[in-house]
């Protein structure tokens, strides 16, 4: 009796400790904990009602495999081919590429999930926010900065995770453009706190996205202000006479209207290298983690 009672209590704190029901943990431990009875280790070591320090060893053995067992996807994923893959997305030196490599998968759910995209992210919004405190505005209404939309002020993650497997599966653009009606990307919490510092600031913000105008600019608008993205100067979106051009063509025409406009560009922030490579980018660039897709 007392074997299995202790069983439970430790799978209750197990789930307690880590705040999540991992099914292969459990499994695991589950596994450890009969393979020990099978072989008559509990009875070996406890007869009748057993050794309560005994058995508290056997549960520390099976916990140690549990917490192994959970820790199984990062294993051996923390270095290798798809974090080099990785690093060559986001420095630029892999281009034009359509899909995530298949054998990357789990590699990259566990990058984009588990905390460290999050963490890359935010260092990323600290290395703006001290640059941006260093910045002397001239205060004529023309400091400004370049926001990109998608996965740089609201997030696309979730479409890519139950649709795209994180971009192992091509992009579909009447699929996305179905994801993208409905309004339902949610703010990046980083991204939105920055942009409410810089508009608090006096910066003057301008969005600039691929997303087309006629499809795509209601509901962008209204999917930005209902995760709190108000105040901006500007919304610009692909117009007719850009469609079926590159997106470093847009918006490198965009920002050069802006210049000549009379707006000077501090900073210039997206997720793909097409927001931050061509004419007029600013003072200075700021590339978001992202691995999932590209945009030539």
């Amino acid at each position: 009796m007392l074997a299995p009672l202790l069983c439970y209590i430790h799978v209750y704190i197990y789930k307690l400790h880590t705040m999540e029901d991992s099914a292969s943990a459990l499994h695991s431990f589950w596994f450890c904990v009969y393979s020990f009875l099978k072989v008559g280790s509990f009875r070996s070591v406890c007869p009748a009602m057993g050794s309560v320090k005994e058995v508290l060893i056997v549960m520390l053995v099976c916990h140690v495999r549990a917490l192994s067992a959970r820790m199984s996807p990062w294993l051996g994923y923390e270095s290798g081919p798809c974090l080099s893959w990785r690093l060559g997305v986001e420095t630029n030196n892999i281009r034009f590429w359509r899909t995530v490599p298949s054998d990357c998968l789990r590699y990259m759910q566990n990058y984009m999930l588990e905390g460290q995209y999050e963490h890359d992210l935010n260092m990323v919004v600290y290395q703006i926010t001290s640059y941006m405190l260093t910045i002397d505005q001239v205060g004529d209404g023309f400091d400004s900065w370049i926001f990109d939309v998608d996965d740089t002020c609201i997030s696309n993650l979730e479409y890519y995770r139950r649709s795209r497997r994180f971009g192992v599966d091509p992009f579909d653009p009447l699929d996305f453009k179905s994801w993208a009606v409905g309004g339902c990307s949610p703010a990046i919490p980083a991204v939105l706190e920055l942009f409410q510092h810089l508009t608090d600031s006096g910066f003057k913000v301008f969005l600039i996205t691929g997303r087309d105008v006629d499809s795509l600019g209601k509901a962008t608008k209204q999917n930005l202000v209902s995760q709190g993205f108000t105040g901006y100067e500007r919304l610009i979106l692909r117009g007719p006479e850009y469609r079926g051009q590159s997106a470093i063509v847009f918006k490198s025409a965009a920002r050069q209207a802006l210049v000549e406009e009379g707006y000077r560009i501090w900073g210039n922030v997206g997720d793909q290298w097409s927001d931050l490579v061509g004419d007029c980018l600013g003072e200075r660039t700021f590339k978001l983690p992202n691995p999932m897709y590209f945009v030539p």
